[in-house]
């Protein structure tokens, strides 16, 4: 499996999604383990959010946790290091992040689904805007001397 390709069939159809300013962030833990039809649930959380149009979805595996079975999960014990704990992080509009939870509801048996509002400040796909212009979310680019610059 490579690094940062991508399958010809995952390329969105429709125009790029412009998210910017307020905005709901989805995260779901589980265990790497879990399936949904002999795949992974993570991997039909990102497809059918890919899908449903969402902005993004992006998967992290974690290195150690536990949940509701208070049973920890770790890659330095042999035996527990089979289940370790992912995180499904997707990020959207409140509307179109709350019309994907009943996929959720579907998909996770066992878990956790939290819910964030979060503010988008900066969301570019590669090729979307030509010579590396940058859409800021209030408007303006940080000024040259200003606050934050080394």
């Amino acid at each position: 499996m490579g690094r940062g390709r991508t399958h010809p069939s995952c390329h969105p159809v429709e125009a790029a999604v412009r998210l910017h300013g307020p905005a709901l962030r989805v995260t779901v833990f589980i265990g790497e383990n879990k399936t949904w039809h002999h795949r992974p649930v993570y991997t039909e959380i990102v497809h059918r959010a890919h899908r449903a149009g969402l902005a993004g979805a992006s998967v992290f595996r974690g290195i150690e946790g536990f949940g509701a079975s208070s049973l920890i999960h770790t890659t330095r014990l042999l035996s527990l290091s089979e289940d370790l704990p992912v995180a499904v992080v997707i990020v959207d509009t409140d509307e179109r992040v709350r019309a994907f939870l009943p996929q959720l509801d579907e998909l996770v048996t066992e878990g956790l689904v939290i819910l964030d509002d979060c503010e988008v400040i900066r969301y570019i796909g590669e090729g979307q805007r030509p010579g590396g212009e940058v859409q800021w979310a209030d408007g303006e680019a940080p000024r040259p001397g200003g606050e934050g610059e080394a």
